[in-house]
């Protein structure tokens, strides 16, 4: 398991170059022109899937930029594209003859538990990580017998860890096949434990190739902050594979939201990637004020974008946000790209090389505005950039005749745009949890506001929102803003809370409030827990009998 990953090559070689802020300018990229290195016919071979996987490839090493690193404290690197390769080439060597390498990296929010069940499930034999997580790893390394050596990247020894050395001595570049097993990740197991997904180089490589071109819009003269966690698979996607096949430099930068505004105003960012929450978070802080010189494409993917944060961006910043919507499994299947009409509220149109329909229970494709299951055609030409399997587990849940399953439900209108239900855990009463949910948004007291069925002793179950509130609202009566909301919306019922339980990866956890919701009636009531009509947690057609839907607040 690698932790920390850049930090790898951070800790222990840290190259002082001759760059200079103050000269970067047009003079940081060696390429100053808009390059367009896939023409149409290239790009429609792999959408229909007729464009052939190399069996061997790799990534160009030219000088231009490849990482602009900075700490906040004043510290920075900066790398080439050579730089990155020769260091990259001896982290490898570190490895080379140990173990038959398969990464498999976890974020520093790891807890004990976290990292235990993750040493067990994947039956690792290495573990890699710095002074930080350390000593969570001592507390159960001792339950995994698969678990032979801990490496730890730091200036100081640690007893019973081998300290990580990057070896001068190079050795010949081992020949990966596009099909040999590259990484393991673990998803975010919002409805239950994560599950492993394993990825070839093709899938996880070649598989990105085309977003970082047409989502992405990148090109060498591109700077890209992309604000994700350096083990979760949207850094690897938008801070590795992306910019590295279009030959852009990637800027990182330890998260900071304090610091986000200032960073845009003072470094030449163009190109912005970051989840739904931090846009809202940006936001509420009047990005009038500031001034961002370079940014120009701002993207975000991980959840549904609300259609008033995607205005309340417009209006503040005067640029678009281009969503996307993917998964670990599969990557990106479909996007809004520049050159695009922006339907406020979709997730735009099918990514290559995927054919996205939505589909009924028995396999049939439903015609446009009724609501279904997301799914992606797949036959003898599956495509290249499908995870190679799950680990342990079994595909067959996600198949449905000719169609893989996401697990999600939605709909898709006469143009082709897609446009999001929520999870295909199923349903509750007669409304659309994402429209509550967005519109209780739009009051600028809500922070966060995750809907999810209740149990009700009359109705059988009722519509509830769990809210976050903003800071400045934090100190106000709740039972005045209560009013306020039920003014505001649709009557639900209300509970405020100071938190959300979520994953590792920032995601709601909503089958642990749906849970709680029906363990806390037979706690409570000592009643039987009636049979609970499944929930699509952001917002499936509800189909059951419709109800008049109450605002109460409950303390």
């Amino acid at each position: 398991i690698c932790f920390c990953a850049m930090k790898i090559l951070l800790e222990f070689q840290v190259l002082q170059s001759s760059w200079s802020i103050h000269t970067l300018r047009r003079l940081f990229h060696q390429y100053h022109k808009t390059f367009a290195p896939l023409n149409f016919s290239y790009y429609e071979a792999i959408s229909c899937r007729e464009q052939a996987v190399l069996k061997c490839f790799n990534f160009a090493r030219p000088s231009n930029p490849a990482l602009w690193w900075i700490n906040g404290n004043g510290d920075e690197i900066k790398w080439s594209f050579e730089e990155l390769g020769f260091l990259s080439q001896k982290v490898a060597n570190m490895l080379f003859g140990t173990c038959s390498v398969i990464i498999m990296p976890g974020t520093t929010q790891l807890t004990a538990q976290d990292i235990c069940y993750r040493l067990l499930a994947s039956k690792a034999k290495c573990i890699i990580t710095t002074d930080a997580l350390a000593p969570a790893v001592d507390l159960v390394a001792s339950k995994s017998q698969f678990l032979k050596a801990k490496l730890i990247v730091s200036e100081s020894s640690r007893a019973k860890w081998l300290n990580f050395r990057l070896p001068l001595l190079i050795r010949n570049r081992v020949q990966t096949k596009s099909q040999d097993p590259m990484a393991v990740y673990f998803t975010s197991g919002t409805t239950g434990s994560p599950k492993m997904i394993e990825h070839s180089y093709g899938s996880f490589g070649l598989g990105f190739f085309l977003l970082g071109s047409y989502w992405m819009n990148l090109t060498p003269s591109d700077i890209l902050w992309n604000m994700s966690d350096t083990a979760w698979v949207k850094a690897a996607a938008g801070s590795v594979f992306r910019p590295r096949f279009q030959g852009s430099c990637v800027f990182v930068l330890l998260f900071n939201p304090l610091f986000i505004c200032q960073t845009l105003c003072r470094y030449p960012v163009t190109t912005l990637c970051s989840a739904p929450t931090a846009c809202h978070m940006l936001v509420q802080h009047d990005l009038t004020r500031y001034l961002f010189k370079r940014l120009k494409h701002c993207l975000t993917a991980g959840e549904p974008l609300n259609p008033n944060m995607m205005a309340q961006w417009k209006s503040q910043t005067g640029l678009n946000i281009y969503e996307g919507y993917g998964q670990t499994k599969i990557g990106m299947i479909c996007a809004i790209t520049k050159g695009m009409k922006i339907k406020p509220g979709s997730l735009g149109k099918a990514a290559s090389p995927y054919d996205v329909q939505i589909i009924d229970e028995n396999g049939s494709v439903l015609p446009p505005g009724k609501e279904g299951d997301i799914a992606i055609k797949v036959d003898a030409k599956q495509p290249f950039t499908f995870f190679t399997r799950y680990v342990v587990m079994k595909t067959a849940s996600t198949i449905r005749g000719y169609f893989y399953i996401p697990g999600d439900r939605g709909s898709m209108d006469k143009d082709g745009y897609i446009w999001f239900m929520g999870r295909s855990e199923g349903v509750i009463i007669s409304s659309r949890p994402f429209e509550i949910e967005s519109a209780l948004r739009e009051h600028p007291a809500v922070a966060e506001s995750p809907v999810v069925s209740s149990p009700d002793p009359i109705r059988g179950e009722v519509v509830k929102a769990f809210v976050v509130l903003a800071p400045f609202f934090k100190s106000q009566d709740p039972k005045k803003l209560a009013c306020e909301l039920q003014d505001h919306d649709k009557k639900i019922t209300t509970e405020f809370v100071q938190q959300l339980p979520k994953t590792i990866t920032g995601k709601i956890r909503w089958n642990e409030l749906r849970n709680k919701e029906w363990r806390d009636l037979v706690l409570i009531n000592n009643l039987k827990r009636p049979i609970p009509i499944n929930f699509v947690h952001r917002g499936a057609f509800l189909t059951t009998v419709s109800i008049n839907i109450g605002f109460y607040f409950t303390h």
